[in-house]
């Protein structure tokens, strides 16, 4: 069973779990930001940002199978007045041992409805080009938009081009 729960404040986080997530997700190598091996250290004091910025404009969802963390996603909340019908969605994230479960489309079905409630009717987002992120994309409805060369780093170093997608969605 796998249950999608939003985390509202830093106190409701489960700050070792997220952790560990994200040390997954680098070490297997996920352009998200960080070079690998990832330190424990590095990847709470990430945790520790996301979990600072949380309230109106930053949104973060996890899912727990057995009340472990499996899985998150955030979503940032546009609120610039020209801005307020967009978001940008952050870091999903799936433990290696449990993709291929559903697990992400889960977490951006929450998203998206989420981002409905407040108002989104645009999300965009980017993602490392020819990485498995893009599939699942796709899957979901997004459209690529286009791509941009040497734009983000692979764990080892490496440069690799980034692409970028929209979804419109429905009213």
């Amino acid at each position: 069973m796998i249950a999608i729960r939003r985390i509202v404040d830093a106190d409701d986080a489960p700050r070792a779990e997220l952790a560990a997530l994200l040390v997954d997700t680098v070490d297997r190598g996920a352009s998200v930001g960080f070079f690998a091996p990832m330190r424990t250290a590095t990847a709470d004091e990430y945790w520790n940002d996301v979990l600072a910025q949380l309230g109106a404009e930053l949104l973060l969802w996890v899912a727990e199978t057995d009340g472990v963390v499996v899985g998150s996603v955030q979503l940032e909340l546009c609120e610039r007045e020209n801005g307020r019908h967009r978001a940008d969605v952050k870091k999903l994230f799936v433990h290696g041992l449990h993709r291929g479960r559903g697990i992400a489309s889960m977490l951006m079905a929450e998203l998206e409805k989420q981002a409905r409630a407040n108002g989104r009717s645009l999300l965009v987002l980017d993602t490392l080009a020819g990485s498995a992120a893009e599939s699942v994309y796709r899957h979901l409805g997004w459209s690529r938009v286009g791509e941009i060369p040497e734009f983000a780093a692979f764990p080892d170093g490496t440069l690799h081009p980034t692409a970028y997608y929209y979804k419109i969605l429905a009213r």
